[in-house]
């Protein structure tokens, strides 16, 4: 398992055989995306759980086309940390 991978099944406790959800359309995700990418020569500082979102192939190719803007994925993926924060702190 990719390291950003791990970071984000971690994150959000979820298992190796566990169904990932399309953060954007709620399809079976394919892919943790870098929201603001890594570049060619990679950087440790953007394998953060901010930085990472599961999207379904439509929408990951969307994110590569531009056609879903960084902007975007962020507010929708802060969203989605919220809601989770939210969860976790009502049922514990």
């Amino acid at each position: 398992m990719k390291k950003h991978t791990k970071i984000y099944y971690d994150y959000f406790g979820y298992g190796i055989d566990d169904i990932i959800l399309c953060e954007n359309c709620g399809r079976k995700s394919v892919d943790i995306h870098h929201i603001q990418p890594k570049g060619m020569g990679g950087s440790k500082t953007k394998d953060t759980i901010e930085n990472l979102i599961a999207l379904c192939r439509n929408c990951h190719n969307q994110a590569h086309e531009g056609i879903l803007s960084k902007q975007y994925l962020r507010i929708v993926h802060e969203h989605n940390l919220i809601k989770s924060a939210y969860h976790d702190q009502n049922n514990n």
